[in-house]
């Protein structure tokens, strides 16, 4: 196999200048790089990328912590961070905590210990002390789309606005007539919510239209497809009057539309369904499910990009990085209610 020796001594140059090379670094001419690259294509060399993070003390890999990979979500997410950590010379190491903080202590531990370069913390339950170790330890870690905890955050992190997207997907329910607002989310009415900021923002702007959502039009569920039919049954066994439901993310929304279907109700012409992210599989339901975009994408290339420069100068790290505002995804799940649809 050939090593880093043989393209330097082929190319009549020290082994720091292949390196430089390979990495992008120091002050090497145009005509010398290009005659190391032409001899590593030509001899096939390759990197010994365990070499490197033993001398430079960490590898070129990002480490990406997700609650469940079962979620379409989560893989969505991490398709579009993986493709921007290409690009940027890294590779990305998915880790699932499987909403398990042990688990994700146990990752946490491997990543710091020379295999990462920085972390990326997606809630899944993962406990903020243990992230806050982590960096103390000198691996950058930075929390992206942060929801689940109202404890002051220590790190640096990738917010969006959920209280907003909340908000947005009541004020569009309004703006088409319903007042019979239901409201069907994760979490339980006593213990934690996970989607508290959607929900907060979602009760704000049907407040302050001048309505309310008693509690008996409140559901809380699980995180799931399953958990949104389940909730969605039951709030409308309680306020079978609903003519519309706020589900605080995608999956509970296609919950709620299957529910209604079992129910007998269509939608929208009986039921209206709104839901927040706009994952891929909003847009192909029958009929496509209104939701309020969290620009997924565009938010995982900017929380990858956000750690590296960490990771590159830590000394400029800023405290948080703002995600695009959510938008309105207006599809076919939702109408004007039963009495004012034509």
């Amino acid at each position: 196999m050939p090593t880093l020796n043989d393209v330097a001594r082929r190319a009549g140059v020290t082994t720091a200048t292949v390196s430089n090379v390979i990495r992008g670094r120091g002050s090497v001419s145009h005509a010398t790089a290009e005659r190391v690259r032409a001899i590593i294509a030509d001899i096939g060399y390759r990197p010994n990328l365990t070499a490197r993070a033993l001398a430079e003390g960490r590898a070129p890999t990002l480490a990406l912590l997700v609650a469940s990979i079962a979620n379409p979500f989560y893989p969505e997410f991490a398709r579009a961070a993986e493709r921007c950590a290409r690009a940027e010379g890294r590779f990305l190491v998915v880790c699932h905590t499987d909403s398990d903080p042990d688990i994700g202590l146990a990752y946490l531990d491997r990543v710091s210990s020379g295999i990462s370069e920085g972390v990326l913390a997606m809630a899944g339950n993962i406990r903020l002390a243990d992230l806050a170790a982590v960096n103390a330890r000198g691996v950058p870690v930075a929390l992206v789309m942060w929801e689940e905890s109202d404890e002051a955050i220590p790190l640096p992190a990738v917010t969006v606005d959920f209280a907003i997207a909340g908000r947005i997907a009541a004020e569009h329910l309004l703006a088409l007539g319903h007042r019979e607002i239901g409201i069907v989310t994760a979490g339980s009415p006593d213990g934690i919510k996970p989607h508290a900021k959607r929900l907060g923002g979602c009760l704000a702007a049907i407040k302050d239209s001048g309505y309310d959502v008693p509690p008996r039009r409140q559901s809380f569920t699980s995180d799931t497809i399953a958990g949104g039919y389940a909730g969605t049954m039951e709030l409308l066994e309680k306020a079978p009057e609903v003519t519309a439901i706020f589900a605080s993310n995608d999956l509970i929304a296609i919950g709620a539309m299957q529910a209604a279907a079992s129910m007998g109700l269509r939608v929208p012409a009986d039921l209206s369904v709104i839901g927040i992210t706009d994952i891929q599989f909003a847009g192909q339901m029958n009929p496509a499910l209104t939701t309020v975009s969290l620009h997924t994408t565009e938010v995982a290339e900017a929380s990858v990009r956000f750690l590296l420069d960490i990771v590159r100068s830590p000394a400029a790290k800023t405290a948080s990085c703002e995600g695009p505002r959510p938008v309105l995804k207006h599809r076919g799940s939702t109408a004007p209610p039963p009495g004012l649809n034509p």
